[in-house]
């Protein structure tokens, strides 16, 4: 078999699957509950955001929080501050894609 088949989790509950995580890039599959989200942080590569289900609340750098509905990709540039939950009563589930890999730029830098 020359693919790698990897399955996404489908729980209701907050979850943080890092599903790959190779040179190439980090791919990352998320759900929050309302009022749930990452600590604020800051982007340690250049981040793809999919929202797959619910709203994506999110906050940059000193930019006010927007919402953002499921079928919305964010491109958002490395070393951003991000702040990210889900302020809705549906649960959220993204896709997080980061590329290249952040142990690439730490290798890099």
């Amino acid at each position: 078999m020359i693919e790698e088949v990897f399955t996404l989790s489908n729980f209701s509950e907050k979850r943080v699957d890092k599903v790959i995580q190779d040179d190439n890039l980090d791919y990352i599959h998320m759900i929050f509950n309302q009022d749930e989200g990452l600590p604020i942080h800051t982007a340690n590569s250049n981040v793809y955001m999919t929202v797959l289900q619910g709203t994506l609340s999110i906050g940059l750098n000193e930019e006010k929080v927007k919402a953002y509905p499921a079928g919305t990709l964010l491109k958002i540039p490395y070393r951003t501050k991000m702040n990210v939950r889900n302020e809705n009563p549906e649960t959220l589930a993204l896709i997080v894609i980061k590329a290249p890999s952040p142990r690439t730029l730490q290798k890099n830098h």
